[in-house]
């Protein structure tokens, strides 16, 4: 046996086993960059006052950015709209918003730079993950979602699963004040700062062309 031979093949293998060891880093690494940074609304508040180039975007419908109130200085970018559809989920009834905003990327692209500090926030987190995902997926590296949103999650709310089953089950039971409202957590809970009055600096943009009707 040529021992040399050996020996250059067991490098060979190896050295291709560290490159693909090393490319498996790489595309994990990537996978996980790829997943917007979380944090609670106070603490995007606390960016808003210190971090430059920090803006936060509302991705709620037009109604809730206007009769719900919003954050001060929250730019309104609707990620879906509002139907008159009328219907059923989840055992409630209601209108729903299920029409995806097609120009959602493209009207943010022209306010903001792929740079600047995004944090994006909706009613609960629902909307704002996917919307957070999305922008991140198209450039703008710097999105952050702001998960306990505007409203916060209906009372009560806990990420483990059975948690969460057995003390909203409780909480029914008892007919506990406040059970599947919201305003137990998010901005408002926290008190921050935020208004009905609207400032069309901060509206959509395309609701400024006004109708010549």
């Amino acid at each position: 046996m040529d021992i040399n031979n050996t020996m250059n093949r067991k490098t060979l293998f190896f050295g291709f086993g560290a490159i693909v060891v090393g490319l498996l880093f790489v595309t994990w690494g990537n996978c996980l960059a790829q997943e917007p940074k979380k944090i609670l609304s106070i603490e995007a508040y606390d960016m808003l006052n210190t971090v430059p180039d920090t803006y936060l975007i509302d991705v709620r419908t037009r109604a809730e950015y206007q009769f719900v109130g919003h954050a001060i200085n929250a730019y309104l970018f609707p990620y879906v709209f509002m139907t008159q559809e009328f219907g059923k989920k989840d055992e409630q009834y209601g209108y729903r918003f299920n029409v995806k905003n097609k120009d959602f990327l493209s009207e943010i692209s022209k306010i903001f730079k792929k740079t600047d500090n995004l944090l994006i926030i909706c009613r609960d987190g629902t909307r704002s993950a996917a919307a957070a995902k999305e922008l991140l997926d198209a450039g703008f590296r710097n999105t952050v979602h702001v998960e306990d949103g505007f409203e916060g999650s209906k009372f009560p709310s806990f990420k483990d699963s059975n948690k969460h089953k057995f003390y909203r089950q409780l909480a029914k039971r008892n007919k506990i004040y406040g059970f599947n409202h919201r305003r137990h957590y998010g901005w408002q809970w926290w008190g921050l700062p935020w208004t009905y009055k609207i400032d069309p600096k901060y509206i959509y943009p395309p609701d400024l062309k006004l109708s010549k009707q």
